[in-house]
């Protein structure tokens, strides 16, 4: 019988250099696959190498075909088998296989696969190696085609059609059945008898069977309910025309469901209008890598179906099998996508190397592979592709793909579609009027205009929001937008946006609330990710609603709120938490989907919100309010004011106690089951601290394994594969693999001050499950500390203390402050002073002159400042930010020196859009234009007339950039320079320029820049003349 068996177990990994030809010399080890060897080094996640596979195998009998299906390689690999070269493939998300019958031997044989990974190859971590599962078919001449069922459903009039083409190799007549089930009880069932042909070749020959079922009534696929039908294909040798030996037999599922997408309603989903509330996902799994585990992403499922998540794209590429496989499961639809790229690259070594020789087998492997599950939505050919912007290339291209996925799709089980970020401009456009299916990344704007322009098209945000955030992190005041400060963090108060982007995740509720016709949106994204970590160079990204160790932030709250029904799942959520400094004001915010909230603090009303969705974008409570300790609790109302949720947020002290908590307490002993045991801690009276960053030594033994501990902090670079890290924010995850034995597992977390805890699982024999094929040997290992030292105790908190008010005048124009720290007996009592402005850019309002833990601060001029005080923290840069605000009155105006850097992030005056830019500087809006301005620079009586600015423009085109002295349209304003801006494009990195004014700026003046092109400005400064 022909068979398919999962053949991960038994390889060896070594890796070389680039230049490595021969990998006799190397010294291989034992690993698992799925595997990524790039995870195991957080310090060079995109490091040039060459992994080399290696597996032994027998052969003890003769078959007529022995072939090997990857399911997904990174990248650019190559199979050997005996030493013979067998084949190659290039791209690292599509799935494939060889034949190897050629080379194979009687006894033993041995397998060798190259994977090249070059970087850069993508914009995000791509990881590398053999990162998906691995088989072994055995066939003869007589079967069925890889990927050759073809299943569609209808509607008819009195019941569901089931077609089914079904693709042969045989030699001989064959019979091919087809048995429906659901709940393992048969619905319906056919067989057919398939003649041979005769070809006068002695060879098999390919054949197509047609057949057809029908189903009365059947239980309908939905997000809601996911009833899933399984349709098991078998093929049979015959006598005459009866069934004799079963050769073959392959299961699928099934789901009866009906999709309309209207351009002027929107999207049905079995004659029900739905929105899509839908996340872009990256393939990473954290800890874990690129490897893929079912169990991690089954559970990443679950935590966005609870946040209210209907709809996943597979950005920016084609997902493992076994996604398809879960959302079918779950109740997710999939816009399932190809590429990052076509011809024209991104990266010098990303796929755009191969697209035009590889893209047809690519989108074959594709979509025969996918095309059948009920979850699939759309086909996405492409994301924000350069060539739909630049000439018709990108139209022929566009055209080309359709027609490669209907050639493989014909009946059109999804539509097709194009996530694009070029959507303005007139060839965009025209590459959506070939598809019709219109993705809008982070365009919502264009929206109405283009439902008016092109009433055939269906729209929906194939991108959206981008607003990023650190969880636990706040960066004060709310109502100031704050993309970067010196902790490398980003706010999660709501306040930090790209330029991109949206405003907000209210925005982005708002916008598909107000535009009926749209299919919905796909947040950009669910999870953080490895990699791109706009706005810093730090190692994971900040966009996601959940972080990488798969604990939520706040933004998870604000979507379910909108995305959930209260009155089947009524919730209310707090943030921030609430621990800061005495008198220190604090944005409070409060999400509910309830009709209204209520706030107390230690029990005194705070007030009230009235939740509306239906218009506006203030759909949240926010309130200022002084800290004071205690106890901050929400409720939620219904609207006959009954309570239907509570939160509340306690103040805390030092952590004294480790609390654990798993998501399940049975493992399966099938050596891929995870359990994910969350690590926090409490103070001494059992609450949550919150801002805990102890280190924690991490013990697992028995019949499980500790396989990865992640924190989520983009900027710790603490092993992924190792004992030890820091808690971020009050929490680490640690995740323990199963091995093949039954029986206790016990995880044990221990930290410097505090008692070790211990929890206990159980390992089950897993009930049905092959355990052939499976390798799980490799667990984490003691590795070097890379943040701080192993014995450390890490500062927590930096409290500020002003006995006086905090407003200065002519009669007081120096104030003390002291700083405490906490614990006490912290590793690290070395902390810094500074004064800076609501955006955390250093001022010069007051200058500080600090000894230790005291600070006397001095006002120099009028205006409000910030107090901050920091702390390394055992590393090299600020991990810890504390706090207070000021104001001075009555002292004088401060100027400022042009001759020093000026932060873009300091202007004082704006028309038009301008958004925070990366760095602390500015960015101009790519609609219109955009006028920034400084008041009170100091020229001096010498002045100068020679200004350098360091721009990142996002390509290599010119920019037009005008400069004024004064405001444009103000009295005696002038321009002093129109110029242009061109040097080549590199992604997210500033380059100076140099200008020459026409006048020479002096005294006390003012400027202001004039864009009508989207580009970032650093900040600038003038040459001392």
């Amino acid at each position: 019988m022909n068979r398919k068996i999962l053949f991960n177990d038994g390889w060896e990994f070594a890796k070389s250099s680039l230049e490595e030809k021969n990998p006799n010399a190397l010294v291989f080890t034992s690993i698992d696959i799925p595997h990524d060897w790039l995870i195991y080094n957080t310090l060079n996640l995109y490091e040039n190498s060459i992994g080399w596979y290696r597996k032994s195998f027998f052969v003890t009998e003769k078959v007529d075909h022995i072939l090997l299906y990857f399911e997904g390689v990174y990248m650019d690999s190559s199979l050997y088998v005996n030493g013979k070269f067998i084949g190659e493939w290039k791209y690292g998300y599509s799935s494939f296989e060889h034949e190897i019958t050629g080379a194979v031997k009687e006894g033993e044989n041995e397998i060798l696969v190259k994977v090249v990974h070059q970087s850069p190859n993508s914009r995000w971590y791509s990881g590398a190696g053999i990162y998906r599962n691995v088989w072994m078919k055995t066939r003869n001449r007589n079967h069925i085609v890889t990927d050759g069922i073809y299943i569609s459903t209808k509607e008819m009039d009195d019941g569901w059609e089931v077609e089914i083409e079904t693709d042969l190799i045989t030699d001989r007549d064959v019979m091919i059945s087809h048995n429906l089930y659901y709940k393992n009880q048969i619905v319906t069932s056919t067989m057919e008898f398939v003649p041979e042909v005769a070809s006068g070749q002695n060879c098999p020959t390919a054949k197509r069977s047609n057949s057809r079922l029908f189903v009365k009534n059947p239980m309908l696929w939905s997000v809601e309910e996911p009833n899933l039908y399984q349709l098991t294909t078998e093929l049979y040798f015959t006598e005459g025309e009866q069934a004799t030996e079963k050769v073959e037999s392959i299961s699928q599922n099934v789901g009866f469901r009906t999709i309309l997408m209207e351009p002027e309603k929107g999207l049905f989903l079995n004659g029900r209008k739905i929105k899509l509330k839908g996340v872009c996902e990256h393939h990473d799994l954290g800890a874990l890598g690129a490897a893929f585990n079912k169990t991690a992403l089954a559970r990443r499922f679950a935590i966005l179906k609870q946040m209210g998540v209907n709809a996943i794209r597979t950005a920016h590429n084609m997902p493992a099998p076994d996604l398809m496989d879960l959302a079918d499961e779950m109740g997710l639809l999939v816009l399932s996508e190809a590429f990052d790229m076509w011809e024209k690259p991104k990266t010098e070594y990303d796929y755009a190397r191969f697209f035009k020789e590889w893209a047809y087998k690519d989108v074959s492997s594709w979509v025969l592979r996918d095309r059948n599950h009920p979850s699939l939505l759309m086909w996405s050919i492409g994301n924000e592709i350069y060539e739909t912007h630049t000439d018709e290339r990108g139209q022929e291209i566009t055209r080309m793909l359709k027609e490669y996925v209907r050639e493989f799709d014909p009946k059109g089980n999804a539509g097709v579609t194009i996530g694009s970020n070029c959507m303005p401009w007139e060839n965009g456009q025209k590459c959506a009027d070939i598809l019709k299916i219109a993705g809008y990344n982070y365009a919502e704007k264009y929206y109405h205009v283009h439902h008016e322009k092109y009433p055939d098209w269906v729209i929906f945000g194939s991108e959206t929001s981008s607003v990023v955030q650190s969880r636990g992190i706040y960066h004060f005041p709310y109502e100031r937008a704050i993309l970067t400060d010196e902790d490398e963090q980003c706010s999660s108060l709501g306040n930090s946006q790209v330029s991109w982007g949206a405003k907000s995740s209210e925005f982005c509720i708002a916008s598909e609330r107000d535009a009926a016709f749209s299919l919905g949106q796909f947040l950009w994204t669910g999870f953080d990710y490895i990699g791109e970590p706009t706005p810093y160079q730090t190692k994971n990204s900040y966009f996601g609603q959940i972080d990488t160790a798969t604990f939520k932030k706040d933004s998870y709250y604000i979507y379910q709120a909108a995305w959930t029904d209260y009155k089947t799942n009524p919730m209310v959520h707090i943030f921030p938490y609430w621990d800061y400094n005495p008198g220190q004001m604090i944005d409070v915010r409060v999400c509910s989907n309830a009709p209204q909230i209520m706030l107390l603090l230690n029990g005194e009303l705070i007030g009230t919100h009235d939740v509306d969705f239906s218009s506006g974008m203030q759909f949240f409570a926010w309130w200022k309010i002084p800290y004071t300790p205690g106890e901050l609790k929400a409720i939620a109302y219904d609207e006959a004011g009954r309570i239907i949720a509570t939160d509340s947020r306690k103040s805390f002290k030092d952590a004294k106690h480790i609390r654990l908590s798993a998501d399940k307490e049975k493992l399966k002993a099938n050596g891929t089951d995870l359990i994910f045991v969350e690590i926090m801690a409490e103070d001494g009276s059992g609450n949550p601290v919150e801002n805990a960053n102890n280190r924690v030594h991490v013990e697992v033994s028995g019949a499980g394994r500790l396989i990865g501990l992640d924190n989520g902090d983009s900027t710790d670079y603490d092993q992924y594969k190792g004992l030890s890290r820091r808690l971020f924010s009050g929490k680490l995850m640690a995740i323990i693999g199963s091995t093949l034995e039954t029986g206790e597992v016990s995880i044990k977390v221990s930290s410097i001050g505090m008692e070790s805890q211990t929890l206990q699982f159980e390992a089950l024999p897993p009930e049905g499950e092959t355990l052939d094929g499976v390798s799980c040997q490799m667990k984490n290992q003691d590795m070097p500390c890379i943040v701080g030292i192993p014995n450390e105790i890490p500062l927590r908190k930096i409290e500020l203390l002003c006995a006086t008010e905090r407003v200065f005048d002519q009669p007081q124009k120096q104030i003390t402050v002291e700083a405490r720290l906490y614990p006490e007996n912290t590793s690290y009592r070395d902390v810094e002073w500074s004064v800076v402005n609501d955006a955390g850019i250093p001022s010069n309002v007051a200058r500080v002159e600090a000894k230790g833990l005291m600070a006397k601060v001095t006002a120099v001029g009028d205006g409000a400042f910030r107090l901050r005080c920091t702390s390394r923290n055992g590393t090299d840069k600020t991990k810890l930010l504390s706090e207070l605000e000021f104001i001075a009155e009555g002292i004088g105006v401060i100027y400022k020196n042009p001759y020093e850097f000026i932060t873009g992030g300091l202007y004082d005056y704006c028309k038009g859009e301008a958004g925070e830019g990366n760095e602390q500087g500015f960015s101009t809006s790519s609609d219109g234009e955009t006028q920034v301005g400084f008041h009170n620079l100091d020229f001096g009586s010498s002045g100068s007339d020679t200004i350098t600015i360091p721009i990142y423009a996002p390509s290599d085109d010119e920019y037009h950039l005008q400069i004024y002295e004064g405001m444009p349209g103000e009295a005696e304003s002038q321009l002093i320079a129109d110029v242009v801006y061109q040097k080549p494009y590199i992604w997210d990195v500033y380059q100076e320029e140099t200008y020459k004014l026409s006048k020479r700026l002096r005294g006390i003046t003012s400027i202001c820049f004039v864009l009508k092109q989207k580009v970032h400005i650093k900040g600038f400064s003038f040459e001392t003349q």
